[in-house]
């Protein structure tokens, strides 16, 4: 009878919750069908501990932690450069994620992933220890970037397992779950670092070491996740012979590019608006220690914690269009809000209006809401299951090559302009704005010549070749 009541109560329990707070009930594994809910369980713990540990390397924390800290090391052209090497950390990192698809080939994703995570969390106790000394600063960089760079591998597999794990129906919404709950996360320990660095400068030494104990909890929970189909998965790699050579050779992977021309028109489009958007992240972390003075605190506001928390409250819309709609047809309304974003920092910066420059950090967050499911998961509305990881492989190797470039073109500009007028730096803004808008541009014309229905469908999606007038 006890067993009975308490049942009873639990059930009670969850219609109560379900009821007063729909947003709530959503992330429960209950929400979620039957066959995901274990996976989806552990996930969504390593979804809430495990940014304990990448806060201290998130582009936005970073930058804003190394702008400051390292202020005085180093003269404020070469620390304006390294600003924007850490600001495109996250996009080098990706130039070596064919290395990551060729080793990972075949093998088990699970125990390889938990490798990395392990490695990760190495680095980042490590970087705790770092002095502040010029020597200090780019060992602390080189650390940075061999995070990101292991963390991108994980990326590339996980999305081939998340592939394996969950139904297409539901895929979009399960990891727009783990997406919120990661965000919030890095954004509320944003604004705690930079609180703290504020009251004392050092004390992100500490937050690290804590970061990486408490994210011990995620990997433990993270081990424990189980791959549908696994062994086929395994044994499908280790038979595709094109998937041998694309992975043995970075250049054979845009082979890719050339036998799916609609996935090549796809990257191409996500190549001028990724550009654009790469520009944005080191011109912020430079124009409010520049242009606003702001410490701290107000930095980390403006790069990361507002624009983190912007991420959730259009996660859901996003999901729910990514789920019916191509990601092609997606991108043609998700690249003008990238638009709208950079045209309000322009403004901002050009006013050293603080109000508006917040402002456009939650338009940005929106923004960047979309873009956290459609980059990890739209290469799969191209990808046969036993070739995603290839074209992860594609679409993350390309995100590194733009930013080998894109962040130093934005500082280059920023301090050439900065050299002729005090306060005409903040126009790269608007390079950057146009570069997205023609992003969104292209991804129009991209769905014109591509045969999409109203609603998403699994078959291949065909395109149209251009005419040779190349109307």
């Amino acid at each position: 009878m006890s067993v009975l009541h308490e049942s009873t109560g639990v059930a009670t329990g969850r219609s109560l919750l379900k009821r007063v707070s729909p947003a709530l009930w959503s992330f429960h594994p209950l929400a979620m069908p039957a066959s995901s809910r274990a996976n989806y369980r552990r996930e969504l713990l390593t979804a809430a501990t495990y940014p304990f540990l990448l806060t201290g390397v998130e582009t936005g924390v970073v930058t804003v932690l190394v702008r400051n800290a390292f202020d005085g090391v180093v003269g404020d052209t070469l620390l304006n450069y390294i600003v924007g090497i850490l600001a495109a950390s996250k996009a080098l990192a990706n130039v070596v994620s064919f290395l990551w698809v060729r080793l990972n080939q075949g093998r088990d994703k699970r125990a390889f992933t938990i490798s990395m995570m392990w490695s990760i969390l190495v680095i980042v106790v490590l970087l705790a220890f770092i002095p502040k000394t010029s020597t200090g600063l780019m060992v602390f960089t080189v650390g940075v970037l061999l995070s990101r760079a292991i963390w991108s591998g994980m990326i590339t597999i996980r999305s081939t397992i998340w592939n394996a794990n969950y139904p297409r129906a539901v895929r979009a919404r399960i990891t727009g779950k783990f997406a919120t709950v990661q965000v919030i996360v890095v954004g509320l320990l944003g604004a705690g670092m930079g609180a703290a660095m504020d009251w004392h400068e050092d004390s992100f030494r500490w937050l690290f070491i804590a970061g990486a104990a408490v994210s011990t909890i995620g990997i433990w929970s993270w081990s424990r996740i189980r791959i549908r189909g696994h062994k086929a998965l395994m044994r499908a790699e280790a038979d595709d012979a094109l998937g041998r050579r694309t992975s043995n050779n970075p250049l054979a992977m845009f082979g890719i590019l050339v036998h799916d021309r609609a996935f090549g028109g796809y990257m191409l489009c996500m190549f001028v608006l990724g550009t654009g958007n790469l520009m944005v992240a080191p011109l912020l972390a430079i124009v409010v220690k520049e242009r606003f003075g702001m410490g701290y605190f107000g930095g980390m506001l403006a790069t990361s914690t507002i624009p983190m928390l912007m991420m959730p409250v259009l996660i859901p819309l996003w999901s729910r269009l990514l789920s019916h709609w191509h990601v092609v047809k997606f991108r043609t309304i998700h690249a003008w809000v990238f638009a709208l974003a950079n045209v309000m920092f322009l403004v901002a910066s050009l006013l050293v209006n603080p109000t508006l420059l917040f402002l456009a950090a939650m338009v940005q967050g929106i923004a960047f809401g979309g873009g956290a499911l459609a980059w990890t998961l739209g290469h799969l509305d191209f990808a046969p299951p036993n070739r995603a990881s290839q074209y992860m492989g594609v679409h993350v190797t390309l995100t590194g090559v733009r930013g080998l470039f894109a962040p130093f073109i934005a500082v280059g500009l920023y301090q050439l302009l900065e050299h002729g007028t005090e306060g005409a730096g903040s126009w790269v803004f608007g390079l950057s704005a146009v570069l997205s808008g023609l992003g969104g541009i292209g991804f129009l014309i991209l769905t014109m010549r591509m045969h999409l229905p109203e609603k998403h469908r699994d078959e291949p999606i065909e395109i149209t070749p251009p005419s040779r007038t190349g109307n």
